[in-house]
Order: C-alpha cells, then structure tokens, then sequence
C-alpha cells in the first residue's frame, strides 16, 4: 500500500511540473486544412473554434450555395478533428490517450472512469 501511495504521489508531481507546459502547447495548436477542390481552407484553434476561413474567388464559377456551406462545414470538421488528435498526443505523456478522448468528448463519467481503474491497476 505505500509503495502505490508513493506511485501515485510521484504521478501527481509529476502531472503538476508538466502540466502547465503541456496546456500551453495544447492551447498553441492550430491547424489547417483545405478542401478537395482547394477552394475553401479553414484554420482552428485546439478546441476546434474557427481561427481563419479563406474561400478562393474561383468559387463564384460554380455558384452553387449548398455545395459551398458542405465543403466549409467538411474542412472545418477535419481541421477539428486533427486538432484534437494533435491535443491528445500532447497530453499522452501524462493522460492515456483514451482519456484525454473522453474529457475533450466531454464524458467526464468514462473519463473518471478510467482514471479510477487505472488508479486501481485495473487499466
């Protein structure tokens, strides 16, 4: 039992020197992405909230509204996406990658979850 004590005191410690580091690199993180037909690029911020969005005159060829809201709200989505998983991989060292998933997902009961059995051994 005290050597678990011990365990999680050096995790805790541990966790608190990096932690700092590691959320000013999160909140860094930006990340950009163009759509397939290279007309429309959006950048985001590490929580996905929209940085920049370029759309490339030679839209107005194809005037076509529908078709342009799918593309911007596509390459928003995965500019998101790669933020995230850029986030997750910064914080790997310290929080398993499956947790990080679940705290950004916002599903605080798996995340507690998790930390609970890996605080138990059983993760």
């Amino acid at each position: 039992m005290e050597a678990y004590a011990e365990e999680l005191r050096a995790m805790f410690m541990r966790m608190q020197e990096e932690a700092l580091e590691l959320h000013e690199r999160a909140r860094a993180v930006r990340v950009t992405e163009t759509s397939p037909d290279a007309l429309v690029s959006a950048t985001v911020g590490a929580r996905g909230d929209l940085i920049r969005l370029d759309i490339d005159p030679r839209i107005y060829r194809r005037p076509d509204s529908r078709q342009l809201a799918d593309s911007i709200t596509a390459t928003i989505a995965r500019a998101t996406a790669k933020a995230r998983e850029r986030v997750v991989e910064i914080f790997a060292p310290l929080i398993p990658p499956e947790q990080m998933e679940a705290h950004i997902e916002g599903d605080i009961e798996t995340a507690m979850r998790q930390l609970a059995d890996r605080m138990t051994g059983k993760g």
